[in-house]
């Protein structure tokens, strides 16, 4: 009987201080903060705010070395290895990861995307031409190697160019550093064969999605990385008279703006800037980006 009387007591003690035991961790638990979370909505690409899609779900697959069966390299389809924070950039810019987004001075800039294109590149030339205005124009690489002579007609009317990779790779960014070199050097080279003496002092990364080494493979190739201010998202076609309330509402000394002469039915733009340059001329000093660029 009191062997039996010590093996309950026993039991008993060993309960209470398993019950002791679980409500000291219980209590270390819930004094410990829980880890933060991450936003649901944060994985898209930094700086990513021009509205076309990253990739392109009909896209051949890619190969090994990033590109499609045909030798191009699809959107869709980023190179495996590329780290978007690698390399820092070599000068800060007051844009997205290092890029410009102002002029540095009370001049506004007017750029155009995309192009050349054969219908609309020379509508918005002979509007700038007939207001005495020289702007910046972005071209895409294959467009510029399609059709040298509006290259040709850009630089001889006193505009700047504009590197804005060859097929306009949203994702560009993102691929490594060799892909992107390889990218702005083949866009450079095509615009080169058609005014081999003319300086592309800037880069636009398409889609405003930028990445470090981004920014740094076109500064190393002498090229500023360049945003911009105003968009009054002109490449949704949303007629000439919601460009020109945003134009006019958004500018001020220093602004860069964005706007379209290729990519799509670029007509409300082209109308737009009809109406416009006689507002902002009047308000403002309008002038093409230096070539010697901003770094």
């Amino acid at each position: 009987m009191r062997t039996r009387s010590t093996g309950g007591t026993i039991g008993v003690v060993t309960l209470v201080l398993a019950a002791l035991l679980g409500s000291a961790y219980a209590l270390g638990r819930s004094m410990t903060p829980d880890p933060p979370r991450q936003p649901l909505g944060t994985t898209q690409i930094a700086g990513a705010q021009y509205g076309e899609q990253p990739a392109d779900p009909a896209a051949p697959p890619a190969t090994t070395d990033g590109t499609s069966p045909d030798g191009t390299t699809p959107a869709g389809s980023p190179t495996a290895g590329a780290d978007p924070d690698a390399a820092q950039p070599a000068s800060g810019g007051d844009g997205p990861f290092g890029s410009h987004a102002s002029t540095g001075t009370g001049e506004v800039a007017l750029t155009f995307d995309d192009g050349p294109d054969p219908t609309y590149t020379p509508q918005v030339l002979e509007v700038l031409r007939t207001y005495g205005v020289k702007a910046t124009f972005c071209v895409v690489g294959e467009n510029a190697q399609d059709h040298p002579d509006l290259i040709r007609a850009i630089v001889a009317d006193g505009h700047t160019l504009c590197n804005h990779s060859w097929q306009h790779d949203v994702l560009l960014g993102k691929r490594s550093p060799a892909l992107i070199r390889a990218d702005l050097l083949r866009t450079n080279a095509a615009i080169h064969a058609a005014v081999p003496d003319a300086p592309v002092s800037y880069f636009r990364q398409p889609g405003g999605a930028w990445t470090y080494p981004v920014v740094s493979v076109a500064e190393g190739l002498g090229m500023t990385p360049l945003h911009w201010t105003v968009d009054p998202n002109d490449w949704q076609v949303p007629g000439a008279a919601k460009i020109i309330a945003a134009v006019s509402r958004d500018t001020g000394p220093g602004a860069i703006v964005l706007m379209h002469d290729a990519g799509g039915d670029r007509q409300g733009t082209v109308d737009a800037l009809r109406r416009l340059l006689p507002d902002l001329t009047g308000r403002f000093h309008l002038e093409a980006l230096p070539t010697s660029g901003a770094n």
